[in-house]
């Protein structure tokens, strides 16, 4: 059967971060690997409530098909939210409800990358991008992150030399990296893309989930419709029930919503009046405080089990919020021969390679913070920082 399948198919990577969730099923194993909420906040009897309290209606809608850009209601409390939490000028209109934001970049690969399209991804970059845009065959052209954001002059130098359909940034506690674009770099970022015919994609699932620092302007507020937005309730309220959504202009929407329409129709419209009916009844502020402070003390502990346990060489982020945080190892340590050994002393996490698209990434992993309890941490972190250390004597 293998001349049946399309040629794109062999250009596709598979996800290394669901490969190794099998490893991390047995509950013996540290898992710090997959980018994982923590269950211990699922709202489950507030979802209970308003999903009884959805059936109970007499409004039967809520089992049929419905219109494609998603619940009216459920859109009109995002374009609010954007409005009051961030001063942003997003109405209903813009925004379509997708299956998580995952199919967001699906559709904004369908509508703007053909193949041989050069697309600018960070580096490294969120591994579910690649793994979207790669289905359309696009020549990916990576630009490295500094501390701050992405290398500006590097950027520049990428834009003059090619012609960009698109870039795609995790502008807030980038997965994998942890890091957040500076107020500056975003003012910067704006500057270079007003020169050039670019659509600027602005992933922002972790946007929410800041613990310190202050927030910067969306990309939104200084591109306008050169921007596309995405937005999820997978970090903020649970990934099971699959709802994220896209912010986009007019012109944009009306492509978005037709390859939608050849995708799935629309998304469970069920899931849609649920949870719509938990934002209702319910104090979301409060919650996801609840969880930024949960993740902060977790960030804290996995920071100080670093520094007091791994060798002197390491040198790791420190995110202001989301769910991870990336280590750099010494040159003569490689992140894949690490993850070996670490496996037989029952901890998981994910070696740099894979959120690279030319190679890089051998000496880094990323880390999850916010899917362990504390003594966890402290017991998982200990046992890497002690083979570690035997690598490197052995070596």
């Amino acid at each position: 059967m293998k001349n049946l399948y399309a040629k794109r198919m062999s250009t596709i990577p598979k996800s290394f971060i669901r490969e190794i969730l099998e490893v991390t099923e047995n509950p013996e194993v540290i898992s710090f690997a997959g980018g994982l909420p923590n269950p211990r906040f699922f709202p489950v009897e507030e979802i209970a409530v308003a999903s009884s309290d959805v059936l109970a209606g007499a409004d039967i809608s809520a089992l049929q098909y419905s219109t494609t850009e998603g619940y009216q209601p459920l859109r009109e409390y995002i374009a609010q939210r954007y409005r009051d939490k961030k001063k942003l000028d997003i109405s209903a209109d813009e925004i379509l409800i997708t299956n998580g934001s995952q199919q967001g970049l699906d559709l904004i690969g369908k509508v703007f990358i053909g193949k041989d399209d050069r697309v600018v991804i960070e580096k490294p970059a969120y591994l579910g991008a690649i793994q979207a845009f790669a289905v359309y065959e696009p020549l990916f052209c990576p630009v490295p992150l500094l501390e701050d954001g992405i290398d500006i002059d590097q950027l520049k130098n990428v834009l003059g030399e090619h012609r960009i359909k698109l870039f795609h940034t995790v502008i807030n506690f980038q997965n994998p990296s942890g890091i957040s674009y500076s107020q500056y770099k975003r003012q910067e970022l704006a500057k270079v893309f007003e020169l050039h015919d670019a659509i600027v994609v602005e992933d922002d699932p972790y946007g929410e989930l800041r613990f310190a620092g202050i927030a910067p302007q969306s990309m939104w507020s200084l591109l306008g419709g050169r921007v596309v937005l995405l937005g999820s309730f997978s970090k903020t309220i649970a990934p099971g029930l699959r709802l994220g959504w896209i912010c986009a202009g007019r012109e944009i929407m009306d492509k978005l919503v037709v390859a939608k329409q050849a995708s799935d129709l629309h998304s469970n419209s069920l899931c849609q009046r649920i949870v719509y009916q938990y934002l209702m009844s319910n104090n979301v502020d409060r919650h996801i405080e609840t969880i930024i402070t949960a993740y902060k003390k977790q960030r804290d502990v996995m920071v100080a089990a670093i520094e007091e346990d791994f060798p002197a060489e390491v040198r790791f982020t420190r995110p202001e919020g989301g769910m991870f945080l990336w280590v750099t190892l010494p040159e003569r340590l490689s992140a894949l021969e690490l993850f070996e050994h670490a496996v037989k002393e029952k901890v998981a996490f994910v070696p740099g390679t894979p959120f690279f698209v030319d190679g890089d990434g051998r000496n880094n992993m990323r880390l999850n913070f916010s899917n362990s309890d504390q003594d966890r941490i402290w017991e998982g972190i200990r046992r890497l920082g002690r083979i570690m250390k035997n690598l490197m004597a052995d070596g």
